[in-house]
């Protein structure tokens, strides 16, 4: 397969790098509650959370049929796919934000055992989600510039980091939507 884009790994590691560190520091600052922002809509704030549930759940679509099409050897469609997974991602973290920047914390309400689950599951995809922008995004890159063995080698690794964390988003959504307010 040819290069979709000139290698230039100096720039790429630079740009990845950087857009990794922004997007962290953004989801810790609405975390931190330091910003105060009013909400300017009339729908239920919680609508970006639903939002958020149905995008992930359709990266996990695209991250799985990418997997069975470079499986088949399907290239084109393996392609199409995983930027349609990283277009996603981007309207994800655009969703995830605004519902974080204008929502403000929920309290999970379950008990006993199903309480344990949900901070296990919530706890890892935080964990997972945090570090995993880098390696999508230098996975994408080996690709685009046609380093085929390298994308391999770390996509066996970004593939299921990223499946986990777009499933388990839904998951938390799932568990925790019941305690909107």
């Amino acid at each position: 397969m040819q290069p979709l884009i000139k290698k230039n790994d100096k720039r790429a590691r630079f740009w990845i790098i950087l857009v990794s560190i922004i997007i962290f520091g953004a989801v810790v600052l609405l975390d931190s509650k330091a910003l105060k922002v009013p909400y300017p809509f009339s729908f239920n704030v919680h609508q970006f959370a639903l939002a958020n549930a149905i995008i992930n759940s359709l990266v996990s679509v695209c991250l799985v049929v990418a997997l069975i099409a470079i499986k088949q050897r399907n290239i084109k469609l393996h392609k199409n796919t995983i930027l349609l997974a990283i277009v996603l991602s981007v309207l994800f973290l655009l969703s995830y934000i605004s519902h974080h920047l204008w929502a403000g914390d929920t309290k999970y309400g379950g008990t006993g055992v199903i309480r344990g689950i949900y901070y296990f599951i919530l706890i890892t995809h935080i964990i997972l989600a945090a570090v995993i922008l880098p390696f999508i995004l230098f996975t994408a890159y080996r690709g685009l510039i046609a380093e085929n063995e390298r994308h391999r080698k770390i996509a066996k690794y970004t593939w299921p980091l990223w499946f986990y964390v777009s499933v388990t988003g839904v998951v938390v959504y799932l568990m925790i939507s019941p305690y909107y307010t």
